[in-house]
């Protein structure tokens, strides 16, 4: 694995989640948001708990 493949916050929407993890897998963040929109709907929690613990978990990019 080299160290341009490591999983880090891109900028985002919000806060950089989903674009982090299709840069990661290498798909369009297009499909990470979807599956948070649908896990908002039987009520938030879902959705919003996993989104909240991925954002503190994952580091934020470097700046160069």
């Amino acid at each position: 694995m080299t160290s341009d493949h490591k999983l880090r916050r891109q900028n985002g929407i919000v806060a950089g989640v989903c674009g982090g993890l299709a840069a990661f897998y290498g798909i369009s963040p297009f499909w990470f948001r979807l599956l948070f929109i649908i896990l908002l709907v039987p009520g938030g929690l879902p959705g919003v708990v996993p989104y909240i613990l991925l954002w503190i978990v994952i580091p934020r990019r470097r700046r160069r």
